[in-house]
């Protein structure tokens, strides 16, 4: 299984076979390793409806005919706004099978609307489970105690935002990690702009230092084998 951090909250997951990227947003993101054009993939994951999280999801999809899995109001309307013909709406607390593995969406604490100002849904992350492993992907969330659920089978990977000012921010994401117990954690949706620039040597230091987990910092382009 690898990861890529592709910048901002992007990124592309490899496994079992499978190609799928979470929160596309790369052309108009000033931190991303690649442009749109260049993602191939068969799933698109979409944790909730702001634009620096599914801003190229309809042109990918459009190109690749990758299957877009999200919430029921954002499957819905980028299928009747763009004209995406492979959807699965969904929503929290419910599983599916995609390529790469069996996905649940699971909550989180965010807010969501869609591109042209209409509702989006509840925000949400994901669990994958694949090739005997299990990885959540915090998505954009504020620190809340129900994530301790999320520990029950145990979990190898943790991708939580650290950016803080929309999302945790280091401190709240030390707490996370202490709740989740997961072997490794990654930092995520911070750097892209001055609002969420944060220092990750002092975010894998803390992480080090009061946690059980491994810290992981990659940068935009940058991969990691699970």
């Amino acid at each position: 299984m690898k990861l890529t951090w592709l910048g901002h909250a992007t990124w592309l997951i490899e496994a079992a076979g499978g190609r799928a990227i979470l929160d596309p947003f790369l052309d108009d993101n000033p931190a991303a390793s690649m442009k749109a054009a260049q993602v191939e993939v068969d799933t698109i994951l979409l944790s909730h409806g702001h634009f620096d999280h599914m801003a190229d999801a309809a042109a990918i999809a459009n190109r690749t005919s990758a299957t877009v899995v999200a919430n029921y109001e954002i499957a819905t309307w980028i299928a009747k706004t763009a004209g995406v013909k492979n959807v699965v709406g969904m929503n929290l607390g419910g599983s599916t099978s995609v390529s790469i593995g069996t996905l649940k969406m699971v909550p989180a604490w965010h807010s969501s609307q869609l591109p042209d100002g209409t509702y989006g849904g509840a925000p949400a992350g994901f669990i994958l489970t694949s090739e005997g492993k299990r990885i959540y992907f915090a998505c954009d969330t504020a620190l809340f105690s129900d994530m301790q659920l999320f520990t029950h089978g145990g979990l190898d990977v943790a991708v939580l935002p650290i950016g803080d000012f929309y999302t945790m921010g280091i401190d709240d994401s030390v707490l996370a990690a202490k709740l989740l117990g997961a072997r490794m954690v990654l930092p995520t949706h911070h750097g892209t702009w001055p609002p969420i620039t944060v220092d990750t040597d002092e975010w894998g230091a803390a992480i080090h230092r009061d946690t059980s987990s491994k810290a992981i910092v990659l940068k935009p382009g940058e991969a990691i084998e699970i």
